[in-house]
């Protein structure tokens, strides 16, 4: 059961930051999809 709630919370959490670099356009298109690329491997 932890190991399915983890990724779902750091899921939700990387969404959570996701969407405040895009209203704050705090970061590149490409550091974003680097950060994405993390995300996705860190989940696997």
């Amino acid at each position: 059961m932890n190991k399915m709630i983890t990724p779902l919370v750091a899921f939700g959490a990387g969404m959570v930051a996701y969407n405040l670099v895009q209203r704050n356009n705090l970061m590149s298109e490409r550091q974003m999809k680097r950060m994405m690329r993390k995300v996705k491997r860190a989940m696997s």
